[in-house]
């Protein structure tokens, strides 16, 4: 059940992302929007995921896993984002 909050939490963040991406960089989707939303989506997934069960395994308490959980996998997604944009160019 934890995991399936996780998933679904960042889901959320990663279509936000997807969305902030298109205001930070207007005009330049190579990928196109659908392709961002995605993207985003699955980069934040897979990071909120790592963060989840990782983090705990190293050590790190609660109060670090719930503000890697908040701020590493937006910053995940928009960085993906970022590089895409420059393989593209």
């Amino acid at each position: 059940m934890e995991a399936l909050i996780v998933i679904l939490a960042m889901v959320i963040v990663g279509l936000i992302m997807g969305f902030v991406g298109g205001l930070i960089w207007k005009d330049n989707r190579p990928i196109g929007v659908a392709g961002d939303y995605i993207a985003s989506v699955i980069t934040t997934v897979i990071v909120g995921l790592f963060d989840w069960y990782l983090i705990p395994l190293l050590g790190f308490s609660d109060t670090i896993k719930i503000i890697g959980i908040i701020f590493e996998p937006a910053l995940a997604a928009l960085l993906v984002l970022w590089i895409i944009r420059k393989a593209k160019q």
